[in-house]
C-alpha cells in the first residue's frame, strides 16, 4: 500500500505542533497541585482543544484561512460550552469527594467506636458478674454464715442492677451509634424535665451528701423532643456531677432561653475537668484523669461509663449541643436545643 505524498510530513507536522501543548498541560497540571478540582477541570478539558487547533494549524502551514479558520471557530464554540460543563463538573467531583471520605472517616470512626465500646464493656461487666458468682458459689456451698445472708443477697441485689444499668446503656449506645435513635417531635416544657430528673436524684444526691438544686425561670421553656431521652440526657450528667463532687458540696441544674435557643446547665462543685480530657470527655470509653469521689455508701450509682456519651448522642439526635467547661467553682456541662424564644 502506498503513502499519499505528503501524509508523513503533515503527520509530523501535526505532532510537532500538538505534542508541546499536552506537554505543557500535562506539567501545569503537575504544577498546579494547589488548584481546586474545577480549575483542573478546565484545564483537562482545553488542552486536548488547544492541543486540535495546534495540530490543525500545523497541518495547514500554519496559514489562517479555510480549514484553520473554521477550526478556531470549532474550537471556541466548543470551549465556550464545555468549559462552564467542566466547572459544574469539577464543582461536582470535588463535593462527591468530600462526601466519599466524609463517609469513610464515619465509617472507620463507628468500627472504631464499636470496638471500642465491646472492649470497654466486656472489662467492666467481669466485675461485677465475678462478684455475684463468687457470693452465690459461697452461699451454695454452705460457706456463708446465715446471719449474713441478707447481706451478701443485698450485694447480689445491687450488682445485678449494675449490669442491668450496663446492658441497658450498651443498647443506647449501639442505637445511637447505628443512627437508629429517632427522637418524638412532640412539644414539651423543659422544666419540667428538670423537676422529674431532680426528684429522681434528690435520695442519691442526699445519701452522696450533696445539694442538689435547681433554678428554672417563671415562664415555662418549650422544646421539641423526645421526654425520657431528654430526662436520660439530664441524669446522666446530674449522675456524674454528684459522682465527681465532694460531700458537703453542691451540683445545681439551671435552664433558660436567649436567642440561641434552650439550655440547660449542670454546675458542680468538684475538682473540675483538666484540658486534657475536656475534648474527650464525650468519648466513648473515655475516662479522664479525675476520677470519682469515693463514697462509703455502696449502694450509689458506679454508672457504666458511657453516661457522657450517650447524652451526647440523644443531644445530636435532638439536634442540639451539648459543651463540658470549667467554672470558678467546679465543672459545668451545658445542653443546648432549638427553641423559638
Amino acid at each position: 500500500m502506498t503513502v499519499p505524498d505528503g501524509l508523513v510530513e503533515t503527520v509530523a507536522f501535526v505532532l510537532i505542533c500538538s505534542v508541546p501543548v499536552v506537554l505543557a498541560g500535562s506539567l501545569l497540571i503537575r504544577l498546579a497541585r494547589s488548584w481546586s478540582l474545577a480549575a483542573s477541570m478546565v484545564v483537562l478539558v482545553l488542552i486536548p482543544l488547544a492541543a486540535t487547533f495546534t495540530g490543525v494549524l500545523g497541518a495547514s502551514g500554519f496559514m489562517i484561512s479555510g480549514t484553520p479558520a473554521k477550526t478556531a471557530m470549532v474550537v471556541v464554540i466548543v470551549s465556550v460550552v464545555t468549559v462552564p460543563a467542566a466547572v459544574m463538573l469539577g464543582r461536582y467531583q470535588a463535593r462527591r469527594t468530600v462526601w466519599e471520605r466524609e463517609i469513610r472517616d464515619a465509617e472507620r470512626a463507628a468500627e472504631d467506636s464499636r470496638r471500642k465500646l465491646v472492649a470497654f464493656v466486656s472489662h467492666d461487666l467481669r466485675t461485677p458478674l465475678a462478684g455475684i458468682r463468687t457470693v452465690a458459689e459461697a452461699m451454695a456451698d454452705g460457706l456463708v454464715d446465715p446471719d449474713d445472708v441478707p447481706r451478701h443477697a443485698k450485694h447480689i441485689e445491687q450488682e445485678s442492677i449494675r449490669v442491668s444499668e450496663m446492658v441497658e446503656d450498651l443498647f443506647d449506645m449501639s442505637k445511637i451509634n447505628a443512627g437508629a435513635i429517632a427522637p418524638a417531635a412532640d412539644t414539651l416544657e423543659l422544666d419540667q424535665v428538670v423537676d422529674d430528673v431532680a426528684a429522681a436524684y434528690a435520695l442519691v444526691a442526699r445519701r452522696a451528701r450533696v445539694d442538689l438544686r435547681t433554678v428554672v425561670p417563671e415562664d415555662p421553656v418549650r422544646v421539641a423532643g423526645s421526654h425520657r431521652d431528654l430526662t436520660r440526657v439530664l441524669s446522666n450528667l446530674v449522675a456524674n456531677a454528684i459522682a465527681h463532687t465532694p460531700e458537703g458540696g453542691s451540683v445545681t441544674m439551671s435552664m433558660g432561653c436567649d436567642e440561641r435557643g434552650a439550655w440547660v446547665r449542670v454546675d458542680d462543685t468538684g475538682s473540675g475537668i483538666d484540658g486534657d480530657s475536656l475534648a474527650r470527655v464525650f468519648d466513648v470509653a473515655y475516662r479522664g484523669s479525675n476520677d470519682r469521689v469515693p463514697r462509703s455508701d455502696p449502694s450509689l450509682p458506679s454508672g457504666s461509663g458511657l453516661g457522657l456519651a450517650i447524652a451526647a448522642g440523644l443531644v445530636q439526635a435532638h439536634r442540639g449541643t451539648i459543651s463540658a467547661g470549667n467554672t470558678d467553682s467546679g465543672a459545668r456541662f451545658e445542653v443546648r436545643l432549638p427553641s423559638p424564644c
